[in-house]
């Protein structure tokens, strides 16, 4: 598997979102979003085995990544990739495992959709809020699963503070990019 430019043998599971390989939504996100900074705290959201988590840490030396995920089992296949590729500053973590006082000057998600609207809007609505005054949200969604509709809820969910901007469209997928306005 290639991460960042890194091609090694990731340690996957069923249970776990697209066990066997990196999705073509996340794949499309990893080739759309600019690159992470170089420092700060980034914020993987829905990480799985953590192929978004491990192109932030691989990127982003100097950085701490936040790799969240409710399911236990995607966190210990995230924490021993990281190992595996020499990555501390992976922290896997359930969601509240990430201090409240930390803002993201980055985050990535292939954001769990199929969760349901309230679910969704619920997990965008407790992590968006914790951009840093310069930081984006970058989020990778099908269009057929409601990427439009989800712009339009994020722009109205969220004015005056946040902006969202579509940053792509690539294999059925649009990539969203949210930030704070000047």
């Amino acid at each position: 598997m290639s991460l960042a430019g890194r091609e090694f043998e990731a340690i996957t599971a069923g249970g776990v979102f697209s066990p066997d390989h990196v999705d073509a939504g996340t794949r499309v996100l990893l080739d759309t979003a600019p690159p992470p900074p170089p420092a700060g705290d980034l914020l993987d959201l829905g990480c799985g085995w953590g192929p978004v988590a491990l192109t932030l840490a691989l990127s982003s030396a100097e950085a701490t990544v936040w790799a969240v995920d409710v399911n236990e089992r995607a966190l210990e296949l995230t924490r021993r990739n990281a190992a595996e590729l020499g990555l501390t500053g992976v922290n896997a973590v359930p969601p509240d495992g990430v201090p409240n006082g930390v803002a993201f000057s980055a985050i990535w998600s292939n954001p769990p959709i199929r969760i349901g609207k309230a679910e969704l809007h619920a997990l965008l609505s407790r992590w968006l809020p914790r951009l840093a005054p310069d930081g984006h949200a970058w989020l990778v969604v099908q269009k057929n699963l409601g990427a439009d509709s989800l712009h339009r809820w994020l722009d109205t969910e969220f004015a005056p503070e946040l902006s969202v901007t579509r940053a792509g469209s690539s294999k059925g997928f649009r990539v969203l990019d949210v930030h704070r306005r000047p």
